[in-house]
């Protein structure tokens, strides 16, 4: 590595919350394989096929690792000996006949409808007309009954067709040709796409971890269940960048600080059973840490951990941040953990600006953005670059396929650049790591931790989970049974996830908010049942009603406002 080159690393977050039924394993929300078959393979195979040299950091949470191995397995049982996957829409695209209930059609080809329309949807002009078809008939209570079985396979073929990975489309023959037949898909031809699905699903985990081991992917992960570490251990963290925060009734989660670790050593535990190497770094669920957040990082081994960029400023104390700021590994005083601090800008230019531009333009803007850094500063600098590596490509052309190689390409042929990983730069005698002497606590999102707390619909679900947790900690001393302990523990932790209160308030669309207010209400009442405790009657009411339409969803936030 050439001590002058501006040292850039790419990462890349890879993330889905628990979407199954806590009683009965069901998978309630497709996200997580139709994410493996579209976004997590195209990832792997940009990297697999890039020229040596190119390296990313990948970072997996646990929940979604359990899930992608769980959800491969029940695939293949099915195709081998028709057991139930337990997902409505893989379960409908491979039986031999079509479910007849009304209800259920409805909901089949309600779901067929959920893909990004112009690069999903409008870009196949047969599965095009046949949205066109089912909206239309969706109108009218009946209008279900009026589609026949040959509409619903097609619709269910054609929405696992658009959902799957550009490499995926280009190489594999089975997918070209069903491609090609555009109408009229038998169950053979449905239960082959399911055969497709299954081999990346079973593939996916295993093709990252073979990069790691040749060096072209450094893997990390986060606490296991996404939960925000920094509000489970004390709520008042959030005022620290906003004091005008209004908190939960209660006035700190109980038991914070060993619910944070159990998170830690559970992310631990299970990365050393799916991956050869242990994980050397942490990025903590949305970047949010405080001083006891990044203790409990170190004190579990993790060499780097990561935030975003306005906590730096917040914590320097500073109106911006220059290059010789922000690029530089930071080490707060009394911990062992170098934090690297996320580019807002070019990591949102990435997330939310280029899916508009041509690949080579975006490619081109990117790289020369860089040689502005690299040309105003000191030696020793790091660039790192964090963010969603799952929901932008959606709206990209064919799935990014066109930006994503060319930007390492570009980055790896640069001559004042040098693309790296996290690990290498902190052993890197040439990267100074700068002191910090406090830490204002924080997310990447505008440095605060406003996506999750300060909101009326927000703390009352914090109220709810303090409820849980105060019953849990009545209970869990009079349990012997070790395997009732360990379930009711990782139940716990499912409720924790941070991901439930990202969704909650009005500024979220009302089917998302809707969808997330339910899971999390049947997570904490599976909670109460592992309990053996009557659930509140509170947990029939809703925590939240969105109405809102934020960018891209609301799937991803930019760093800064």
């Amino acid at each position: 590595m050439s001590a002058d080159r501006l040292r850039v690393v790419l990462c890349w977050h890879l993330h889905q919350p628990e979407y199954r039924d806590p009683s009965d394993g069901e998978f309630l929300a497709p996200w997580t394989y139709l994410h493996v078959v579209k976004d997590y393979v195209d990832m792997a195979a940009h990297l697999e096929s890039a020229p040596q040299g190119v390296r990313a950091v990948v970072n997996f949470t646990p929940i979604l690792l359990e899930q992608i191995v769980d959800c491969a397995e029940r695939v293949r049982a099915a195709l081998d000996d028709g057991t139930d996957i337990g997902d409505s829409l893989l379960s409908s695209l491979l039986a031999p006949e079509l479910p007849q209930d009304h209800d259920r059609r409805r909901a089949l080809l309600e779901l067929s409808l959920h893909a990004q329309e112009q690069q999903m949807i409008e870009r196949f002009p047969a599965y095009a007309r046949l949205v066109a078809m089912t909206r239309a008939a969706l109108e009218i209570e009946s209008g279900p009954d009026y589609l026949g079985d040959a509409h619903l396979a097609d619709a269910l073929t054609w929405y696992h067709l658009a959902w799957l990975g550009e490499t995926v489309r280009r190489s594999d023959q089975r997918v070209q040709a069903l491609l090609k037949k555009e109408h009229g898909y038998t169950a053979e031809d449905r239960r082959e796409l399911v055969e497709v699905i299954a081999e990346l699903l079973a593939g996916v985990i295993p093709r990252y971890d073979e990069l790691a081991a040749s060096g072209r992917v450094e893997l990390s992960t986060s606490p296991y269940a996404h939960a925000m570490m920094p509000l489970l251990i004390d709520f008042n963290t959030a005022r620290e960048a906003r004091p005008d925060t209004a908190l939960p009734t209660a006035e700190i989660y109980p038991g914070g600080s060993e619910r944070a670790a159990w998170h830690l050593e559970q992310a631990v535990a299970y990365c050393n059973g799916h991956f050869a190497a242990r994980p050397p770094g942490c990025w903590p669920s949305e970047g949010g840490v405080s001083a006891r957040s990044l203790e409990l990082i170190g004190q579990h081994g993790f060499a780097w951990t990561a935030s975003g960029q306005a906590v730096l400023r917040h914590s320097l104390a500073a109106d911006d941040l220059g290059s010789e700021e922000l690029h530089r590994p930071y080490r707060l005083d009394q911990t062992d953990t170098v934090c690297f601090f996320r580019d807002d800008e070019l990591s949102d230019l990435i997330g939310f600006s280029y899916k508009d531009w041509h690949g080579d333009d975006a490619v081109a803007d990117f790289i020369h953005r860089l040689q502005r850094i690299a040309a105003e500063g000191e030696p020793g600098r790091v660039v790192a670059i964090i963010l969603d590596g799952e929901n932008p490509w959606e709206h990209y052309p064919d799935n990014g396929i066109h930006f994503i190689p060319a930007l390492y390409r570009a980055l790896l042929d640069h001559e004042a650049l040098e693309l790296t990983t996290f690990s290498d730069c902190v052993n890197d005698s040439a990267v100074p790591v700068r002191p910090l002497s406090q830490l204002v606590a924080g997310s990447w999102v505008y440095g605060d931790f406003g996506t999750w707390i300060g909101d009326a619909d927000k703390n009352r679900a914090w109220d709810l989970l303090c409820e849980a947790k105060c019953v849990y900690d009545r209970k869990i001393a009079e349990i012997d049974d070790a395997s009732r302990r360990s379930a009711i523990e990782r139940q716990l932790g499912i409720c924790e996830g941070s991901d439930w209160f990202w969704w909650f308030g009005d500024y979220n669309p009302a089917d998302t908010v809707a969808e997330f207010d339910a899971l999390y209400r049947r997570q904490l009442a599976a909670l109460y049942a592992l309990l053996d405790e009557p659930e509140p009657k509170s947990l029939a009411e809703a925590v939240s009603h969105g109405h809102g339409r934020p960018e891209l969803g609301g799937t991803m936030r930019r760093g800064s406002e």
